[in-house]
């Protein structure tokens, strides 16, 4: 997780991240550095922590216009296939009486010029909007297969770029004639048969990165084409977080569940210090997707 700049209006923000959307799973991100490990039956997810002001990854030229960066690397432990896997904001209570006048009229704008996948409903009573992963995502690397004993590498000083990490997994890239640029592979799985035709293999590693320059979390405003929307003003104990999702919808599972929180100076953080930044647990890590051989397997 990255983000550009500093907080002008003194409140801090708290982000956390879990397997579920169930806080008490959730470990605390701290921005801008090392990885953290997120590790459940479905799936092993890496991404950065530490918490600079700023970081390098702002000066490369891919993100030299991008507010924040969500960046991390997943193995699936099940073949999930990628018309089913969605990426973005959900809720769990209505929103609808805290967006301003104008708000449709930019979402169509955003789905006209920047993400034509984007669907959902923002005036339901726990809304959402997702978008295809592979045609939302801004960077998508596809890495190698990895054995039972591997760990999932660790990425925090790598800005991660579109392609793949082998020959081998170029292959597995080229197989599903998937285009070598950002733009031709979102183009490409825009369609929904090219989406129905690639499966996320159990225990390859996928590296997925998500940022862009509209959010801003140094002064908490949404800036689209033609509308800035100034978050704080609506921000209160009931609407003061931001959820991000990597889910299957034809299943309900839950892979990343990401939540960026403002403290607020009136809401008190029940979140025990102790459950947010735990340890991970020594048994996790290694990768138990592949079965243990039965007994008349063994030679």
């Amino acid at each position: 997780m990255g983000n550009k700049g500093t907080n002008e209006h003194g409140y801090r923000l708290k982000v956390t991240a879990g397997p579920v959307h169930d806080r008490d799973t959730h470990q605390v991100v701290p921005v801008n550095g090392e990885t953290l490990r997120i590790e459940n039956e479905h799936a092993i997810v890496r991404y950065p922590e530490d918490s600079p002001t700023t970081s390098p990854y702002f000066e490369h030229p891919l993100h030299t216009k991008d507010l924040y960066s969500i960046c991390f690397a997943i193995v699936f432990k099940e073949r999930v296939n990628g018309n089913n896997l969605m990426f973005g904001n959900d809720f769990d209570h209505p929103i609808r009486d805290v967006l301003p006048p104008g708000f449709n009229a930019a979402l169509r704008m955003v789905k006209w010029t920047l993400d034509p996948g984007l669907d959902g409903d923002v005036y339901a009573d726990e809304p959402y909007l997702f978008s295809p992963a592979l045609a939302t995502w801004d960077i998508f690397r596809i890495g190698d297969k990895m054995s039972k004993s591997d760990e999932v590498p660790n990425f925090h000083d790598e800005v991660v770029e579109e392609g793949a990490y082998s020959e081998e997994a170029a292959e597995n890239r080229r197989q599903f004639n998937i285009p070598d640029t950002v733009e031709g592979r979102r183009k490409h799985f825009q369609d929904e048969a090219n989406r129905k035709d690639f499966d996320f293999e159990p225990g390859r590693m996928y590296v997925a990165d998500f940022g862009n320059p509209y959010l801003a979390f140094s002064d908490f405003s949404v800036r689209l084409p033609g509308f800035t929307l100034h978050a704080m003003k609506y921000v209160d104990p009931k609407n003061h977080e931001l959820r991000y999702t990597l889910k299957d919808t034809s299943t309900g599972q839950v892979y990343l569940s990401l939540v960026f929180s403002v403290v607020l100076p009136e809401i008190e953080d029940k979140q025990e210090t102790s459950n947010g930044s735990k340890e991970g647990n020594d048994e996790l890590g290694k990768f138990d997707w592949e079965p243990e051989p039965a007994a008349g397997d063994v030679e």
